[in-house]
């Protein structure tokens, strides 16, 4: 889906829903290759001083097309493949916005704070709409098993970093799984298999 197939002429340049706390997000930047790569990025809601924010970890394609490119394509999408193969593959796709996406908001990113956490750096970045698009607009529900498939996507990123106990994240991944199977629609098990495809671990 292009930007404008999926532009709502009603709706301002500014974020296309409410923040609130962290939203989690995937976010497309344009790389080297001129290809947009998806990451899944946590947006804090508007601060004091009115800017959405979000943080990169380490050098990371979503940290050096931010820092070269000045921007990219932040999606709320509810399909949880999407979702858990942004956070954890490296994708790229020929068009900036997910065809899953209900809402997008093209932003231009800002550095505002950096950081190191162990040996890992960080950089936070201010973010502000300059477009948006909605494309459907849906009754929110409530689902378990999608939550879990979130949950699982951040335990499994973390499975390889020395601070977290490992043991402890597995453990987390196997209740992550147990909600899933419990609580979860086809495609929320079909997430979860990709998580494990990903990861390649045993747990």
């Amino acid at each position: 889906m292009t930007p404008d197939a999926a532009r709502d002429g009603g709706v301002d340049a500014d974020w296309p829903v409410e923040l609130a706390g962290v939203t989690e997000t995937v976010v497309t930047t344009l790389g080297p290759n001129d290809r947009w790569n998806l990451a899944a990025l946590g947006v804090h809601a508007p601060d004091g001083d009115g800017s959405a924010t979000a943080t990169t970890w380490g050098r990371t394609r979503t940290w050096r097309n931010f820092r070269e490119r000045g921007g990219g394509y932040v999606q709320f999408t509810r399909d949880p493949v999407d979702f858990a193969e942004a956070a954890l593959s490296v994708r790229e796709e020929a068009d900036p916005v997910l065809d899953s996406a209900d809402a997008w908001a093209e932003v231009t990113v800002e550095r505002r704070a950096s950081g190191t956490e162990g040996d890992t750096r960080w950089v936070e970045w201010a973010l502000e709409p300059v477009d948006v698009g909605v494309d459907r607009r849906i009754v929110p529900t409530t689902n378990r098993g999608h939550a879990a498939v979130v949950e699982a996507t951040v335990a499994a990123s973390r499975l390889d970093v020395p601070s977290y106990d490992r043991e402890t994240l597995r453990s987390r991944l196997a209740y992550f799984e147990s909600v899933v199977e419990t609580a979860g629609s086809e495609r929320e098990r079909e997430a979860f298999d990709r998580v494990r495809e990903l990861v390649d671990a045993d747990w």
